[in-house]
């Protein structure tokens, strides 16, 4: 593709066109060097998962205070207090490695996130529930697409299951390309599942078997 500089002139005063169908190349041009930005932001980010300890609480909290919370069920307490973080690190102590595997969430040697992976019981006890938090200023780095894989890989060779479950909320795009991309399926969608103030959500069942892990 032709360079920017052929088709505009860009001043202290704005952009000047000066060829026939610039706008159209300029447009064309800014979008391929913004994918390519976001590809090689992709590529920079180096993310792994490590056990939570006492002293990350602080980090927690900010991670949960901070947690867009559109498409999150309101379990997890607003505000989020550093007790609420001591509570819930006391608790992944006593179930890290036996009702589920919990992981802090690293992207280039800092605490960004959280994800789980918590068994059912009863009947349901083959079976398991994805979840994850992310820092918003780190989307679209393909954090969590890698978070995902990671905690699969580690869940299916800790835990005794069958299946890992992944809910979504239907509008939740973003989310639901996650779980794609680390080879979830859909397998159905329940209409009017969620209701969250006075927002009404289908919600998007997918699973992943143990012998679709690669």
């Amino acid at each position: 593709m032709q360079a920017l500089s052929e088709y505009c002139t860009v001043t202290a005063e704005g952009i000047f066109l000066h060829k026939e169908g610039g706008l159209a190349i300029l447009f064309l041009i800014l979008l391929r060097q913004h994918k390519e930005c976001l590809q090689e932001r992709r590529k920079q980010v180096k993310t792994e998962l490590k056990k939570w300890t006492m002293e990350d609480k602080e980090s927690l909290q900010k991670i949960c205070s901070s947690a867009d919370r559109r498409y999150l069920a309101e379990r997890m307490p607003d505000p989020y207090t550093l007790e609420d973080a001591q509570w819930w690190l006391e608790m992944v102590r006593e179930k890290d490695g036996k009702d589920g595997v919990f992981r802090a969430v690293v992207a280039d040697g800092e605490i960004v996130g959280n994800i789980s992976v918590e068994k059912k019981s009863d009947v349901y006890r083959k079976d398991a529930e994805l979840g994850y938090v992310l820092q918003t200023e780190q989307w679209s780095r393909g954090i969590m697409t890698q978070a995902v894989s990671q905690i699969c890989r580690i869940a299916f060779e800790e835990l005794d299951l069958l299946r890992i479950t992944g809910l979504v909320y239907e509008p939740n795009l973003a989310s639901r390309r996650v779980l794609e991309k680390n080879g979830f399926c859909l397998e159905g969608i329940m209409k009017n599942a969620v209701v969250k103030g006075e927002q009404i959500y289908n919600l998007c069942v997918y699973g992943k078997l143990r012998e679709e892990q690669i």
